[in-house]
């Protein structure tokens, strides 16, 4: 006869298998007045299942029906000893019925545990946990029970082996998720939707896979965000992020994926981390090649265009290798525009023309001058470009311009303003806003990134242009061939774009532009051992600054 110490009394199972439980009645015993009620409320009423009588010394019987030994087996784990059948017996029938839900919670706990898939080889571990106080709480009553329960791995025996009705290769993931991890994701990404069940039901477009690099940094931190809401390419355009760093950069970059992790964006359908650009270039589409080393105090432009002409090297090698054939690029990391081209000559199985040098934020800040001098909304300010190199000898191109349509010189007619003030404006905005704010333009940037390639992804607006720094070679403008160069162009918004031909010049504009044609072709013997053009021999015009650059 199996008993156990119950704190109303002796329970014990008799010959015709019912559950006994003897208590003393005491007045004066007001917890055990409420156990004895809790347990009268929630047996059931059937006298041939529970039956309470009274002795003259007041002692109280209890009889259930003893529960049946589960047939489905338990993975490897017994209570108190070494014979798993018995242990669950004494187990579960230790406790009432209004603890039924807290048996069978506490078993599927304990079948699915890691420790139920312990070798039967290994040695008896045990490992002890005490249930403090487990706690009912009714309208009447309150039941509480201490107790003490040994879990042990059990050493292989002739007995029948206990074990989980369902093993873990038999579980199902959710439809609809994939529920092999995916290699260097990030958390909840390596599970990410069945695409191809989506798109039986939504007219989503095919997932895209984006790089950017320094996406530890202050300008990634904005512009991802952007990229994981649709802004960029679509509020139907899926989206895997992969993202590279550095070592000494790694922990932040985690932290970059967790917030994006926390942000649930329903086009987000991967992130994924990494330093190595052979490994996160894998097949990727659109290469936003933020990240480089700023220009130190005393570090001669020369200097500059060396340490991080071996970074966009390497990246455009590793482009060239495992992105996909009809990648683009879109260089941000300073100097742009040479950066640019050292990693498309690193990169000959991708086309030429699908590098790009940023200097939309130039063109923003063009529009932003133009509209506040002539006293109208930026929106009314369009055709603006921005000629050459991404440096304080680049062009901003008012005599294109146009506000409401109309020739900007026509508009505004301080000619001295346009050709000075204006000019220097834009040149220097970045090191003017380091100056009032001791850091360098991020957020601005992101933006001018978002238009950059919204303006290759959707048509451009009739009779309009935007500037973007490309390839020169077949240009319409006489400006020199072979070097990465800013200039106005369209696109039908399939990723291409073609240049505009219906421009005009004037002695002024030509001027300006040879200037910085000329620091572009100086920058470009100077990466020659980059380009595999021969020797290097640098021989800058002048030491000028990038926008940003103090």
């Amino acid at each position: 006869m199996d008993t156990s110490q119950s704190m109303s009394g002796i329970e014990y199972i008799d010959s015709n298998n019912m559950i006994v439980v003897e208590g003393v009645s005491n007045s004066s015993n007001t917890e055990s007045d409420s156990i004895r009620s809790d347990v009268n409320t929630f047996r059931p009423s059937n006298p041939e299942v529970a039956s309470h009588s009274a002795g003259s010394s007041g002692a109280v019987t209890n009889k259930r029906p003893r529960k049946p030994i589960p047939t489905t087996p338990l993975a490897y784990v017994g209570f108190e000893t070494h014979d798993p059948i018995s242990s669950l017996q004494k187990f579960s029938s230790s406790f009432p019925p209004p603890f039924f839900l807290l048996q069978f919670n506490f078993f599927f706990t304990l079948c699915f545990a890691p420790m139920a898939l312990a070798d039967l080889n290994a040695a008896t571990a045990s490992t002890d946990f005490t249930i403090s106080k487990l706690s009912y709480v009714s309208s009447s009553a309150r039941l509480s029970y201490h107790r003490r329960l040994t879990f042990r791995h059990l050493r292989p025996s002739p007995s029948p082996a206990i074990r989980c009705s369902v093993t873990s290769d038999q579980i199902q993931a959710p439809v609809g998720i994939d529920p092999k991890p995916k290699p260097e994701c990030f958390g909840v990404f390596c599970l990410t939707y069945d695409l191809k069940a989506e798109d039986e039901t939504k007219s989503w477009k095919k997932m895209i896979n984006v790089a950017v690099s320094g996406a530890a940094g202050m300008i990634s931190n904005h512009l991802l965000f952007k990229l994981a809401s649709g802004e960029v390419f679509g509020s139907d355009q899926p989206i895997a992020l992969k993202l590279l760093g550095s070592e000494r950069s790694f922990g932040a970059l985690e932290g970059v994926a967790m917030e994006l992790e926390d942000s649930l964006y329903p086009l987000l359908r991967s992130v994924s981390i990494g330093i190595d650009p052979y490994e996160v270039f894998q097949d990727v589409e659109w290469a936003l090649l933020i990240g480089a080393k700023p220009r130190g105090p005393g570090m001669e432009r020369a200097d500059l265009l060396d340490i991080n002409g071996q970074i966009f090297a390497e990246q455009g090698k590793a482009l060239n290798a495992v992105a996909s054939p009809n990648v683009k690029v879109m260089v941000v990391g300073n100097p742009c525009n040479t950066n640019a081209l050292i990693c498309l000559k690193n990169a000959p199985k991708i086309p030429a023309k699908n590098f790009h040098a940023l200097t939309r934020l130039d063109e923003n800040r063009a529009k932003c001058q133009l509209a506040l001098r002539a006293g109208v909304f930026y929106d009314k300010v369009s055709n603006v470009t921005i000629w050459g190199n991404h440096s304080t000898t680049q062009v901003p191109d008012f005599l294109n311009a146009k506000i409401h349509g109309v020739p900007v010189p026509e508009v505004i007619r301080d000619r001295k303003w346009l050709e000075e003030e204006f000019t220097q404006m834009v040149q220097t905005r970045g090191g003017v806003l380091i100056k009032k704010w001791g850091r360098s333009s991020a957020a601005s940037t992101a933006v001018s990134i978002v238009d950059a390639i919204r303006s290759l992804v959707t048509p451009t607006p009739e009779g309009d242009w935007f500037s973007t720094g490309v390839y020169t070679n077949g240009n319409p403008y006489g400006i020199a061939e072979d070097i990465v160069f800013s200039m106005p162009c369209r696109s039908n918004g399939d990723g291409d774009y073609e240049f505009v031909k219906d421009v005009i010049f004037d002695d002024y504009l030509r001027k300006k532009i040879k200037k910085s044609e000329d620091e572009l072709l100086a920058e470009k013997k100077c990466v020659a051992h980059l380009t595999g053009e021969g020797i290097a021999v640098c021989d800058l015009p002048e030491d000028t600054m990038l926008p940003g650059e103090m």
